[in-house]
C-alpha cells in the first residue's frame, strides 16, 4: 500500500511541476515576469515565480518534501500557504488568468489577484 501511495505522489508532483511550466509560458506570452525552473530530469521539484506588478510577487515551490505558495508585496511576506491551500491558491490564480485571456485586461487581473489575496488574508 506504501509503495502504491509513494508511487502516486510522484506522479502528482510531476503532474504538478509540468502545469507550472505551461503556466509560465502563459504568463510569459500575456507579458508579465514568470519563471519555472526544475532541478534535473526527473520533474520531482520546481521553483515558479511570476511578478503582478507593483512589487506585488508570487513564490510558488513543489518538491517530495512540501508544497509552498508565498505572495509578496514590497518585499513584505503577506501570505504563506502550504499543501493543499497553497495548491488551492495556485488554481485561483489559473482561473484569474483564464478570465483575463477573455474578459479583463492585464491590468485588471493584477488588481483582482491583489484583492483575492487581501480577501485570504482578511479570512484568515
Amino acid at each position: 500500500m506504501f509503495l502504491r501511495l509513494a508511487e502516486q505522489h510522484r506522479q502528482f508532483v510531476r503532474d504538478l511541476v509540468m502545469s507550472l511550466q505551461a503556466l509560465a509560458i502563459v504568463l510569459e506570452r500575456r507579458g508579465y515576469l514568470a519563471s519555472c525552473y526544475t532541478c534535473g530530469d526527473q520533474m520531482n521539484s520546481a521553483s515558479f515565480m511570476v511578478s503582478l506588478g507593483d512589487n506585488h510577487l508570487i513564490r510558488f515551490l513543489v518538491s517530495d518534501y512540501g508544497i509552498t505558495w508565498t505572495e509578496m508585496r514590497d518585499d513584505r511576506e503577506l501570505m504563506k500557504l502550504e499543501g493543499a491551500e497553497a495548491v488551492a491558491q495556485l488554481q485561483e490564480l489559473a482561473k484569474l488568468i483564464k478570465v483575463s485571456g477573455t474578459t479583463e485586461s492585464d491590468s485588471a487581473l493584477a488588481a483582482r489577484a491583489a484583492s483575492v489575496a487581501a480577501l485570504d488574508l482578511r479570512s484568515r
